[in-house]
């Protein structure tokens, strides 16, 4: 059933539509990078922390159709193989991923993301034991996996991924934490991962007048360090969350931060905390989230454990190195839920539709083209949604043009 005869009367089919972004003003935001970047108005002065642009239910994009504004959900439904193409209808069912602009001036929790084996898993043991979706100890939301590719729009800090052993070893002795000293002792014969997954689970499980000693031990030796980017972090991080356990995590997370245009993947069951900055993010459409630390939110840490791979990851291996082809760079990632490319089309690019896509004017105006004659620009800041019934279209801009699709 077509989108063109059925539910657009006689109209032609849009093939772009310009997205009204919900967003999100969560306490960990920053009130003014968004404007800075975007023009973002902000005359109260809240907390910018997220756009959305998707379909998600906890906060679709809404367009114009006719003389009608609908969510972008609702858009999507009204004939899913035309929007989303086929493929994508056969396999999600939905948009299967959401996109968003991201800024903090206050550390996230470190967090994981559990795989789609564990997410399914998990979820379905939850709505057996009859947790509400809305419950405090609820783990799962839903029965998918939340990989996660972000891309710099300045300077963005974050931890990601286990340091070598040697590394998380030699950290946290040099600190000289007594509480742990029996447990370092069990972890250096053992470098293994199930020698960290120990180590680990020891360190969040402290509490009381340990954990209050443990502590005040690290923020002392940070504060008479901060000439060193992690303890510099951890003092900060001891303002934002004091007496908080995952002031310990820097020494065992790695501590990175990338430079404008600098591109970083975060796999699933791999600890991580953006901590802050601006980025572009794009991930599968979850909200599965195990936490840490850095919050005052649920942690479950047999849940934690169980979708956690305690396995060291290189600085050189978290970022993402684009291919670069006639200005345009590409991201090679592991998934088939999203693909992200952005492209610097100064001379104009045509590109192949074959699933819904979502386009973001970074710098400057872009304007796109289809064959058809049809035509629209968008601002700096601005977004658009083009069905995968739009098969082609040419973006032309002084600056980058972000586009978020599925495979």
């Amino acid at each position: 059933m077509s989108v063109v005869n059925t539910q657009l009367s006689n109209e032609q089919a849009p093939k772009f539509l310009k997205l009204n972004n919900p967003i999100k003003n969560y306490a960990w935001g920053c009130a003014d990078l968004l404007p800075d970047l975007f023009d973002v108005d902000n005359q109260a002065s809240e907390p910018l922390a997220e756009v959305w642009m998707g379909a998600h239910p906890g906060g679709s994009s809404t367009l114009t159709l006719g003389n009608n504004e609908l969510s972008l959900a609702d858009f999507i439904a009204l004939d899913k193989p035309a929007i989303l193409s086929p493929v994508t209808e056969k396999y999600f069912g939905e948009l299967p991923y959401l996109f968003k602009i991201l800024t903090a001036q206050k550390a996230l929790s470190i967090q994981v993301h559990p795989d789609k084996s564990t997410a399914e898993q998990g979820f379905q043991r939850e709505q057996e034991q009859g947790i509400e979706l809305g419950d405090f100890r609820r783990n799962y939301k839903d029965a998918n996996h939340k990989p996660e590719l972000v891309y710099a729009l300045g300077e963005f800090q974050a931890m990601n991924g286990f340091r070598s052993f040697e590394a998380i070893i030699n950290n946290v002795r040099e600190v000289n934490i007594p509480q742990l000293d029996s447990a370092l002792q069990a972890f250096e014969s053992d470098l293994s991962a199930n020698g960290l997954e120990r180590f680990f689970v020891r360190l969040l499980t402290m509490q009381g007048q340990e954990k209050e000693l443990a502590l005040a031990a690290l923020v002392a030796y940070s504060t008479q360090h901060q000439h060193d980017e992690t303890h510099a972090l951890i003092c900060s991080l001891a303002e934002q969350y004091p007496n908080d356990i995952g002031l310990l995590c820097p020494l065992l997370l790695n501590v990175i931060t990338l430079q404008p245009g600098d591109s970083m993947y975060l796999s699933a069951r791999t600890p991580h905390a953006y901590v802050k900055g601006a980025c572009l993010e794009i991930m599968a459409n979850s909200d599965n989230v195990l936490r840490a630390g850095l919050t005052a939110k649920h942690i479950d840490i047999n849940e934690l454990v169980n979708g956690t791979t305690f396995e060291p990851r290189s600085l050189d291996s978290l970022l993402l190195r684009p291919s670069v082809v006639d200005g345009s760079c590409y991201y090679s990632i592991p998934v088939e839920d999203f693909r992200f490319e952005v492209h610097l089309p100064e001379r104009g690019k045509t590109c192949q539709v074959h699933s819904a896509e979502i386009l973001l004017a970074i710098d400057t105006d872009a304007t796109l083209t289809h064959s058809n004659g049809e035509s629209i620009t968008i601002a700096k800041g601005e977004s658009l949604f083009i069905p995968a019934y739009a098969e082609n279209y040419t973006v032309m801009s002084n600056g980058r043009v972000a586009r978020a699709f599925s495979s």
